[in-house]
């Protein structure tokens, strides 16, 4: 089985700065919706990631268009070195901190709004 992320964003354009010139993604789909993307897929290693715009949503999903929600997505990483300096001047939603169950966490906003929070677990 395999799990892939859709984020649901008001425009893709914006967050392609952030994911693939930031974190490294590369995006394999593109889908245009008139005279913007609609939808991509976006790939790092293993790692996949979908983007669709709100107004491809409502054509293709209609009933889930209009909903008010954010999502979040919580990435292992071997290291947060890189993702720290791939983040630099992003805004923190909380200061870099180290949770009860081992692991480090930067957690930040895309430019969607949804929260991406990296982690690297060092075990206690």
């Amino acid at each position: 089985m395999n799990i892939t992320a859709n984020l649901f964003v008001k425009e893709i354009e914006p967050c392609l700065e952030f994911w693939v010139t930031r974190l490294g993604f590369e995006k394999v789909t593109e889908v245009p919706d008139g005279k913007r993307l609609g939808f991509v897929i976006l790939k790092k290693g293993n790692a996949e990631l979908m983007l669709q715009s709100l107004q491809s949503v409502s054509k293709d999903v209609a009933p889930i268009a209009n909903d008010v929600y954010r999502s979040a997505l919580y990435i292992t990483v071997d290291d947060l070195k890189p993702i720290r300096k791939a983040l630099k001047g992003v805004p923190l939603v909380v200061p870099e901190r180290r949770t009860f169950y081992g692991a480090d966490e930067i957690i930040v906003r895309d430019p969607a709004g949804n929260v991406v929070s990296f982690a690297h677990h060092t075990g206690g």
